[in-house]
């Protein structure tokens, strides 16, 4: 439709470029050669499994607590996400914004986590529905999670109850 853009003085940038990176682009050039994807940060290129991999892995980390019903439903829904992503289905912000979900979702900071799923929801809806819903779940199963069985406690060694 020609007359969204005159309904609102400053529509946000869709998928037309890079979204902007303030003070930590690397190289500012890059965003006046090529198309969009040659500019867009290299989360944009990730492959599947940089997701998938950390996604399935909270999954696993549900299994003895949550309903085989609702793990499998979950991970239907990755299957679904994984295949989109392999086939280029996904556009550049949701690539990017799925990145940022996972690296918070590792880092157990669950509201940031859902904040960025409901933005997913709200800007590309019809690219998500399908497998966000199951992203959504398992943020909030994992989130329920006593702390000791994440497997993120770990990472630093310090998982030794002291002395």
């Amino acid at each position: 439709a020609p007359s969204a853009s005159a309904s609102s003085p400053a529509p946000p940038p869709r998928a037309l470029g890079p979204p902007p990176l303030g003070s930590i682009s690397p190289a500012p050039r890059a965003e006046s050669r090529g198309p969009s994807a040659a500019a867009c940060p290299e989360e944009c290129s990730l492959p599947a499994h940089a997701v998938l991999g950390p996604l399935r892995e909270a999954l696993d980390s549900c299994r003895p607590s949550v309903s085989k019903q609702v793990c499998d439903d979950i991970g239907r829904r990755l299957t679904v996400l994984e295949d989109a992503w392999a086939q280029g289905k996904l556009s550049a912000p949701v690539r990017k914004g799925m990145s940022l979900l996972v690296q918070e979702l590792q880092q157990q900071h669950w509201d940031a986590a859902d904040e960025i799923h409901r933005s997913l929801m709200v800007d590309h809806v019809n690219e998500v529905s399908q497998w966000l819903v199951g992203v959504k779940r398992l943020i909030a199963e994992t989130r329920s999670l006593p702390a000791a069985e994440l497997p993120a406690e770990t990472q630093d060694g310090s998982a030794k109850p002291p002395d």
